[in-house]
C-alpha cells in the first residue's frame, strides 16, 4: 500500500518532494489568526486525487494529534473551488484548542490539472 510521504519526517527526499511535480497538501492549525502548526504531505503515488486529498488529511491529523474532522457540505464547495478549506470546531468531534484546520494544495500533479 503507498502511503503519504511527508516531507518534513524524511529529509532525503525533499528533493524528491520539491523538485518533481506531485500531489502535496499543506495543513495549518490556526488560533487568533496565528499559525499553531503546520504540516506538509506529498504524494508521489499514483491514486486518484480525492484518496490522495483524504490520506493527506488522515496523516495531517495524525501529525497533529488530532480526530479526523467531517467534510460539511461548505468545506467540500470551497475545496472544489479554491482547493483550500477551513474545518472549525463543527467538524470536530471532540472540543479543539484552535479556531480552525486549514488544509490548502500546494500543488497537484499534471493529469488532474
Amino acid at each position: 500500500m503507498n502511503l503519504p510521504v511527508s516531507c518534513r519526517m524524511l529529509p532525503p527526499l525533499l528533493d524528491i518532494c520539491y523538485n518533481l511535480p506531485m500531489f502535496r497538501m499543506w495543513g495549518k492549525i490556526i488560533r487568533h489568526n496565528r499559525m499553531l502548526k503546520d504540516h506538509v504531505v506529498c504524494d508521489p503515488s499514483d491514486r486518484g486525487r480525492t484518496l490522495k486529498v483524504y490520506a493527506a488529511l488522515e496523516e495531517i491529523c495524525h501529525e497533529f494529534d488530532l480526530g479526523i474532522p467531517i467534510w460539511l457540505d461548505s468545506n467540500i464547495s470551497e475545496f472544489k473551488r479554491i482547493s483550500k478549506t477551513r474545518f472549525t470546531k463543527d467538524s470536530f468531534i471532540e472540543d479543539i484548542p484552535f479556531d480552525y484546520l486549514e488544509i490548502q494544495m500546494i500543488e497537484e500533479d499534471q493529469l488532474f490539472r
